[in-house]
């Protein structure tokens, strides 16, 4: 933000600690998202199309519903009101709402409508066609009844209430002017679509994206200065406290009303990803800014906080939530040196798992890497070659005087993996305490095992045969003649 200083990461690290357990009412239009992905090989004979042979069919909430799905994936503990349609896509809504922990007493069942649902099929990564079950038109006026009885409900019960407005007729301005009154001094975080806006009156946070900015502002799009001042307009015209305008790949602008009714501005633009997915950013940016605001930081942190979780979300294939270790990890990956590389086992089965879902090929490889060397570093650049991301497994100091004997490591492991961490080609580092690697390849499941070409076959590798039970293969590496860390240990004691 400009001219705000970052939080030391102890203190983000505090903040994120007291976002747990916290209790947030999550209102309006509930969806369901489906992902159908697969690959093209061919054009169908039948018309000019494209075939895509599904590999696999993903299921999760959408709409409102993916606000309290990145709660949830932040320790909050989240009620949702709204409403699905009577159908079978209503029934997978509400097991995946269970199934998340989410409490969905107040997603209420409309005969008359269907689910909102949203097909994407998706081929090498990229949308080839979205499919849209929806009926976007008001509530029957006893359904919306009980709505806002149901929302009136959570608001009291919760510490800040996000309304999420996807114009499919779940906020009326009867059930916003009920939840606003409900909720009291509690923040209110708005992400507003339909119009008038005017039924938003007095929320804490409204939090638009540019385009509708501009056009219910009814100022012309522009630079920062021009988002500075739709949002100071808006800010003045609707008596809300701040406006938080996202501006995707540019970053957050946030209007703030002074004393005297003009609104401070501030840019906050976001870090240059080399993968950008906006899909769901929006909604991580109300769930997070909502939640920081519930644990108590100023309007500024929340803001800050919001972006850098957006910022990692982005990065990610569609709608995915965020967690706190992720967070953390991008804020450590800004400091120079390769810290942010050393990862837990849980922490490198989540970005493996990410790596997938991206379609991306993911190397591992292990060994002590006691004394890095030339013929490591050969080796190590010809793994990456043969995909995406190389994660590297590295023995513990027990495991390497087990294999090695009571004379090594010569280094520590700390010291052994933070070199590791160094390397350009490396993208993750992971201790492993067993004598084998076994459990940490099932944990990541890559799609390329590395070993050096010392072992003739590959049936004498660990892990070859599961690598292989999920599509994936066995690579062995030539090493670089006369380079080993053994022979320079003892070249290293004969010169003693």
């Amino acid at each position: 933000m400009r001219g705000y200083p970052e939080p030391a990461l102890e203190t983000v690290r505090a903040l994120l600690r007291r976002m747990v357990g916290r209790r947030v009412a999550v209102i309006g239009d509930a969806m369901l998202d489906t992902y159908l992905v697969g690959r093209v090989g061919r054009v169908s004979p039948e018309a000019p199309v494209p075939i895509v042979e599904v590999q696999r069919e993903e299921r999760m909430l959408g709409g409102a519903a993916n606000v309290a799905k990145c709660l949830v994936a932040l320790g909050a503990r989240v009620r949702l009101c709204g409403v699905v349609g009577a159908d079978l896509h209503g029934d997978i809504f509400l097991q995946e709402a269970r199934g998340l922990k989410i409490d969905a007493a107040g997603v209420l069942r409309d005969a008359s409508r269907p689910t909102t649902h949203k097909a994407r099929v998706v081929a090498r990564n990229q949308q080839m066609l979205r499919l849209d079950w929806e009926q976007a038109a008001p509530l029957d006026p006893r359904l919306e009844r009980r709505l806002i009885r149901a929302a009136a409900r959570a608001a009291r019960w919760a510490e800040v209430v996000v309304l999420s407005d996807y114009a499919k007729g779940a906020l009326s301005p009867d059930l916003c002017r009920a939840v606003l009154r409900a909720a009291g001094s509690r923040p209110v975080v708005v992400d507003p679509k339909q119009e008038p806006w005017a039924r938003f009156r007095g929320a804490t946070v409204l939090k638009p994206n540019r385009r509708d900015l501009f056009r219910v502002a009814g100022l012309p799009a522009g630079d920062d200065a021009a988002a500075a001042r739709a949002a100071r307009k808006l800010a003045a015209d609707l008596g809300v406290a701040h406006v938080l305008l996202t501006r995707s790949e540019d970053g957050l602008t946030l209007a703030s009303r002074g004393a005297r009714g003009r609104a401070a501005v501030r840019h906050l633009h976001a870090r240059q990803r080399a993968i950008f997915d906006p899909t769901g950013a929006g909604d991580t940016v109300a769930g997070v800014l909502a939640l920081a605001l519930a644990a108590g930081a100023d309007i500024e942190t929340a803001t800050w906080l919001a972006n850098v979780a957006a910022g990692v979300e982005v990065t990610k294939f569609g709608a995915a939530t965020v967690s706190d270790e992720e967070i953390l990890d991008d804020l450590r990956g800004r400091a120079p040196g390769g810290e942010h590389k050393l990862w837990t086992r849980a922490q490198a089965a989540r970005r493996a798992a990410e790596l997938r879902r991206q379609g991306k090929r993911l190397v591992f490889t292990n060994g002590c890497f006691d004394i890095l060397h030339l013929g490591h570093v050969s080796y190590l650049e010809k793994s990456r070659a043969l995909g995406d991301a190389l994660i590297v497994g590295v023995n513990s100091d027990a495991g390497v005087r087990r294999l090695k004997g009571p004379g090594r490591p010569v280094q520590p492991q700390d010291d052994r993996m933070r070199i590791l961490a160094a390397q350009a080609c490396v993208d993750g580092v992971v201790l492993f305490e067993e004598d084998t690697p076994l459990n940490l390849i099932r944990a990541l499941k890559p799609h390329v095992l590395c070993k050096g070409a010392d072992y003739k076959r590959k049936q004498d590798i660990v892990g070859w045969k599961d690598v292989e039970s999920w599509g994936g293969r066995v690579e062995r590496i030539e090493f670089v003649a006369g380079r080993s860390t053994t022979e320079l240990i003892g070249k290293t004691r004969k010169k003693r």
